[in-house]
């Protein structure tokens, strides 16, 4: 199947939001066929003078502003992810031949993905993250939003994304907090004691 490619320097994943702002003619086009034809495009992270095999399509929710020189602010979620077959450079925007997929296997277990949970908000907050609220059905698989808020390289999150596995991406999730947090948890120690010492003159 052949779609509309958006380069980003982002990863997005299913079920996650994505604002954009439209402003090159190129994508103008693009993106005035898909609102006029509802249907999505591709987006796909962008690596300095390639682009990588596996991206997600976004589908637009809707048009946040509108102005008279043609700019457009949308906003988007992720759908459905694919892996790019061939290239197609014919039009002023970039379009590609996709294969899409979807996980394989089993999910991860409930337990699983709470303790991966807490462990990602323990992190965030050590980290001093401040991001919106999230909701979380631990009813169903939920790395894909925990990956979207996590304050990590891109390429860990390409990882991810390409991964078919929702038990493994949650293992990976799990292995990246119990990595980052013993050294979050000394450091908030560490800041601690230096407070209840008080400034050393």
């Amino acid at each position: 199947m052949k779609i509309p490619l958006f380069p980003l320097e982002t990863v997005l994943f299913p079920g996650t939001a994505l604002p954009l702002h439209i402003f090159e003619d190129s994508y103008r086009e693009m993106i005035g066929e898909c609102l006029a034809e509802k249907k999505a495009f591709g987006v796909v992270r962008a690596q300095q003078e390639s682009l990588a095999l596996v991206g997600c399509t976004a589908k637009i929710v809707r048009v946040l502003e509108r102005y008279p020189d043609g700019r457009l602010y949308i906003l988007c979620e992720g759908a459905q992810r694919f892996e790019i077959e061939s290239l197609d450079e014919s039009r002023s925007f970039l379009q590609a031949d996709v294969d899409f997929f979807q996980d394989e296997g089993a999910a991860a277990s409930r337990p699983e993905r709470e303790e991966c949970a807490a462990l990602h908000f323990e992190t965030l907050h050590l980290a001093g993250y401040e991001g919106p609220v999230m909701h979380l059905d631990l009813s169903g698989p939920v790395a894909f939003q925990l990956a979207d808020a996590l304050p990590s390289d891109l390429g860990f999150k390409q990882q991810l994304l390409g991964s078919r596995s929702d038990a493994e991406r949650t293992a990976q999730l799990k292995e990246f907090y119990e990595e980052m947090l013993p050294r979050l948890r000394t450091a908030k120690s560490d800041s601690g004691a230096a407070r209840s010492w008080g400034p050393v003159a």
